[in-house]
């Protein structure tokens, strides 16, 4: 499949400013890209909940490192947050990097941007997400809640011994070689767009950074891909569901799985769509990054036939309406 072509002929994606498609298979690339802004492989967007794949990573990966059970609870491993914990003491990080952990979901954007900027916000984010107790039995039911994130980031600093930032730079980024991958963004960074509006860049709440603050581009996403391929028990810790079968979707830690074994997720804020999708048994990887606000069903389309030929599987409803 020729994917300039792929990108060329796809009449929803004529009105993005800039869209880049990248490729992997076997380790052997190739990208296109498209849109009135000059754009290539190494340009960065934000990417939104696509940063939930790097925070899961990071995480099963130091637990190994430290060899702490994914069934661990998670009261274990934030004993700081114990004198305020509401929630089920039984929640353990698999549940929580897996969406079942039952937390009761009253932790939204705008309480977590008051806490402010610096590590201390992902703590009080975490510290009021515990608070808030559990609406259900961990384990019984999957419901996709950045809470989850905000606590899997608090778990991961705290076995680093670090801000959640330098953990995840210090045992994913910099070890994977993801150099385009930061939560600052670069000087060369792509402008997002609501339609025809230009928007204006804007700071994302260091509490919220471990479910959606990242800057990357196509090169270090694929990379993210291939780096997870290469790591056989990794991979598999990771996509092994932990839903149930009257849950809506099959679902990972931080995965959504499709019915031949695909993983995928997408990300979306103001101004930027991404998805990603890999199948594992074929050692293919494939993203697409884009700066408009409205751009996801083309995306959901265009990485679905990328993978079709390989799976039979039309995936792009289901990328589309995975919530992000």
């Amino acid at each position: 499949m020729d994917l300039q072509d792929v990108l060329d002929t796809q009449v929803a994606l004529r009105g993005v400013p800039a869209v880049v498609a990248g490729v992997s298979v076997a380790g052997a690339r190739s990208a296109a890209a498209r849109g009135a802004v000059q754009v290539t492989p190494d340009s960065c967007f934000r990417i939104a909940s696509l940063t939930k794949a790097f925070t899961s990573t990071a995480l099963v990966m130091t637990l190994r490192e430290h060899d702490v059970p994914l069934g661990s609870p998670a009261i274990e491993l934030l004993p700081d947050l114990a004198p305020d914990w509401r929630a089920d003491t039984g929640v353990t990080v698999e549940q929580i990097l897996g969406q079942v952990s039952g937390l009761r979901e009253s932790v939204d954007s705008t309480g977590v941007a008051a806490l402010g900027h610096g590590p201390p916000a992902l703590d009080e984010a975490a510290r009021l997400v515990v608070r808030a107790g559990n609406a259900h039995e961990p384990g019984a039911h999957w419901s996709y809640y950045n809470g989850n994130y905000f606590l899997a980031g608090a778990i991961l600093a705290a076995l680093h011994g670090a801000s959640y930032e330098t953990a995840l730079t210090e045992r994913l980024l910099e070890p994977w070689h993801l150099s385009r991958t930061s939560f600052d963004a670069p000087r060369d960074s792509v402008t997002g767009w609501d339609g025809p509006t230009e928007l204006p860049r804007s700071d994302y709440p260091h509490a919220r950074r471990p479910s959606g603050g990242l800057w990357s581009s196509v090169s270090d996403v694929l990379a993210l891909g291939e780096g997870l391929l290469a790591d056989r028990a990794l991979l598999e810790d990771i996509r092994r569901p932990r839903t149930t079968p009257d849950d809506p979707l099959a679902y990972g830690l931080g995965w959504a799985l499709g019915p031949s074994g695909q993983m995928y997720l997408n990300g979306r804020l103001p101004g930027y769509r991404a998805a990603m999708l890999l199948v594992p048994d074929q050692d293919y990887v494939s993203v697409l990054l884009a700066n408009q606000q409205h751009a996801l069903p083309a995306l959901a389309r265009v990485l679905s036939d990328m993978q079709q030929p390989l799976t039979g599987d039309d995936l792009a409803r289901d990328i589309d309406r995975f919530a992000a």
